[in-house]
């Protein structure tokens, strides 16, 4: 579901105000339980009693289980790039918004590490909607380093395409690496170390350029 998609009823219905708060209240169990138990051993009725909500409302919503953990993977990825994008807000330079985007896709890790469970098990259980996921990020992503280009704010020569995927894929393995397997260890970390968000900033500066290379192959 996209941002300006209304939620529908199974029966094909708009949902009411109450009916998007059940609604949400299903995601936010399926969450919870998809993250504990993974999705072959998660169930229906697993999901409807972390819920609260009876087992014959959850088919208002869903039709199966595959549908609420597709539904699922959209949500969190619409989560995701609301926290990176309200970061991101008042930048001026590309590596400021870069800076930025990276704190709310962190902070929005650290308080949903189920982000990374799903979304690997997208990869098995629904591959079209694994696929719409790192496509919805790409995407705006790609905008945004094409209009830096255009700016002279970053390197001219890089396809920035390619830049927001590899850039996706920087994020990714450092809050799995930093985040999620310290969490694992030592207990649930609010936020990444700052020496290592500075070392991957550092990183990303040099590879996007910036304003020193614009000149011409230094």
């Amino acid at each position: 579901m996209t941002t300006d998609e209304q939620s529908l009823s199974t029966a094909g219905r708009p949902l009411t105000a109450r009916g998007e708060k059940t609604r949400a209240r299903l995601l936010d169990a399926a969450e919870h339980v998809f993250a504990e138990l993974g999705y072959h051993e998660a169930s229906i009725v697993k999901i409807t009693e972390h819920a609260g909500i009876g087992l014959g409302t959850f088919y208002l919503y869903f039709e199966t289980k595959q549908a609420i953990f597709e539904d699922l993977v959209l949500d969190l990825n619409q989560r995701v790039r609301r926290s990176m994008s309200e970061e991101m807000e008042g930048a001026t330079t590309r590596i400021e918004a870069e800076r930025a985007g990276f704190a709310g896709f962190f902070r929005f890790t650290a308080e949903h590490p189920a982000l990374y469970r799903v979304v690997r098990e997208a990869e098995f259980v629904s591959p079209p909607t694994l696929k719409l996921h790192y496509e919805r990020i790409v995407e705006g992503y790609r905008q945004g380093l094409a209009r830096a280009q255009s700016d002279g704010d970053i390197d001219p020569r890089l396809d920035p395409h390619v830049a927001a995927w590899a850039l996706m894929g920087v994020g990714e393995l450092i809050g799995m690496r930093f985040l999620l397997w310290d969490r694992d260890v030592n207990g649930a970390p609010a936020a990444l170390d700052d020496e290592v968000f500075d070392s991957m900033m550092r990183f990303i500066d040099n590879a996007l350029g910036g304003r020193r290379t614009q000149g011409g192959d230094e």
